[in-house]
């Protein structure tokens, strides 16, 4: 009888590990078919090209295609929205941007808080911004911008590409650190913002440190000072705004991001992948071209940053007042 049941008990094992071995191998395949990696901006812009840049080299580290899709509007909460509806099981993928942490606060009815429905996978790139002045705008460094700001409140006047953005915000931030009054003109998008600052219709801008680098290089237009801190390979000699202000640092950020609930195993082959891709040393010149600085940053850090971010924002629209409309 001793012998029957272990014979039957033997028979269990074996069955329960046949059972069992195409679900461990599915997980250790992972991923065995393309990644959808939506990005909340339409196609073309610097958002999107760091995008398509990481995708590129994430398919050849992971073994499979990581293809961008494009699903623009609402601040990047489109997709975001269809991330985090989407089955957590690696195969859809958001590269987030910081508007993200932004629109709950400007949108009459957010679909989600990103900060609930998301996890991070990875901080990847930053994209430097850069106050641009026309050329007869008396003022050439960043404590000569402030000083004539403040010494002309409601004289000047600056462009972004929209209301909350992080262009917008920031400059608010700046306002607010310096005691200034500058009246904001928000536009639909970057392509206006350019000519308009070159011609003299707006005074000042505030647009990607690649597009000012490129209009400032060729004397159209004046680049006063990066917002962020961290050095952009070409804009070595335009100062940053922290040179008169110190602690001042804005920049949007990049964060790879997956639905909560993801597995363990599959966020941590999709970081490691994020990580070795950032490392690699072309990367760098790659992205100074289209305006971003490769950034990597671990989950558990990510993950407090955002949080920090998003309440950084919010006190900023509280205290300016900034409504969508």
């Amino acid at each position: 009888m001793t012998a029957v049941l272990s014979r039957r008990a033997a028979l269990v094992a074996v069955a329960s590990l046949a059972l069992a071995a195409p679900f461990a191998h599915a997980q250790q395949a992972y991923p065995n078919k393309p990644i959808r990696l939506m990005v909340g901006y339409s196609a073309g812009g610097g958002v999107d090209a760091l995008s398509r840049m990481l995708a590129q080299r994430l398919s050849t580290v992971l073994g499979q295609q990581v293809v961008v899709e494009n699903r623009a509007g609402a601040t990047g909460m489109i997709a975001a929205d269809l991330v985090a509806r989407s089955a957590p099981d690696g195969y859809t993928l958001l590269m987030g941007e910081s508007g993200l942490l932004i629109a709950p606060f400007l949108q009459a009815k957010s679909p989600i808080d990103p900060l609930k429905a998301l996890v991070p996978v990875a901080g990847t790139f930053i994209a430097p911004l850069m106050i641009v002045a026309n050329n007869d705008v008396p003022a050439k460094t960043p404590k000569e911008l402030l000083t004539l700001l403040k010494a002309n409140p409601g004289r000047y006047s600056y462009a972004t590409s929209g209301v909350g953005t992080v262009h917008h915000l920031g400059f608010e931030l700046l306002k607010s650190q310096s005691g200034s009054f500058v009246t904001h003109i928000p536009y639909r998008g970057a392509a206006q913002i350019m000519p308009d600052v070159i011609s003299g219709q707006v005074p000042i801008g505030v647009v990607s440190a690649a597009a000012g680098l490129a209009q400032a290089k060729s004397g159209k237009l004046r680049a006063v000072g990066m917002m962020n801190t961290a050095p952009l390979a070409g804009g070595e000699n335009v100062p940053a705004m922290a040179d008169a202000m110190p602690g001042f640092n804005v920049a949007p950020r990049l964060m790879l991001l997956a639905p909560v609930g993801t597995p363990a195993a599959i966020m941590e082959k999709l970081n490691e992948a994020a990580r070795t891709v950032l490392a690699s040393a072309d990367l760098a010149q790659a992205a100074a071209l289209q305006g971003g600085i490769p950034a990597y940053m671990e989950p558990a850090q990510l993950g407090p940053e955002m949080q920090r971010e998003s309440a950084s924002w919010a006190a900023i629209i509280k205290a300016q007042k900034i409504s969508a409309e």
